[in-house]
């Protein structure tokens, strides 16, 4: 069983979050992370991306979705939006919209913003809009994780978070780090008792 981890990481914030959450998806038995990027997307007028990445986890394809047990779901906020780039992925999912290749599976957001009142809240919200539209089940962090009381960072009930400064050297906190495991044991923790019917 596969949860997909996929992200979009401009300045790699992002995507050291996405580790530590397949890492929280790993602690449970049985359970595995797949970790996926999206590609950045530009204007026409400038270069096309080339098919692999230079660094990081592969590029995700459509695939993935179909494959997954759960999805976990993480961009950096853009005007406490969702950067352009996932939006832009999750955009061509329509035919597994129409499929419902989603339906029943859980899901979860996570987000980094270089200050703490940068739109975390509103980012991880619009991450779940198109998730609630294929029918996910959304699974967040309860106040039941003690890290949510004692963060001075990143980390909500709508899902982990860290936020990296305004220049952008803040290390992710030890409370950042296990919000961001947390989360990741939730969502493969339903994913293995919906599979197991109870």
């Amino acid at each position: 069983m596969e949860i997909l981890v996929l992200y979009y990481s401009r300045t790699g914030h992002v995507a050291q979050l996405a580790r530590l959450v397949a890492r929280g998806v790993e602690e449970i038995e049985g359970v595995r992370a797949r970790i996926r990027q999206v590609p950045p997307v530009a204007p026409v007028t400038q270069a096309v991306q080339p098919p692999v990445p230079g660094e990081g986890a592969p590029y995700a394809e459509l695939r993935d979705l179909h494959e997954c047990a759960g999805l976990i779901l993480g961009s950096p906020t853009r005007f406490g939006n969702m950067a352009a780039p996932l939006k832009h992925f999750l955009d061509s999912t329509g035919a597994e919209w129409a499929s419902g290749a989603l339906v029943g599976k859980p899901c979860a957001v996570f987000t980094s913003t270089s200050t703490l009142h940068g739109g975390q809240e509103s980012t991880l919200l619009s991450m779940l809009l198109p998730l609630l539209h294929h029918g996910m089940i959304v699974v967040g962090l309860p106040f039941t994780e003690s890290a949510l009381h004692t963060t001075r960072g990143g980390g909500t009930p709508y899902g982990a978070g860290h936020v990296s400064g305004d220049e952008g050297n803040n290390p992710v906190s030890d409370e950042e780090r296990m919000l961001a495991r947390a989360l990741g044991r939730r969502v493969a923790d339903v994913a293995r008792r919906l599979a197991a019917g109870s």
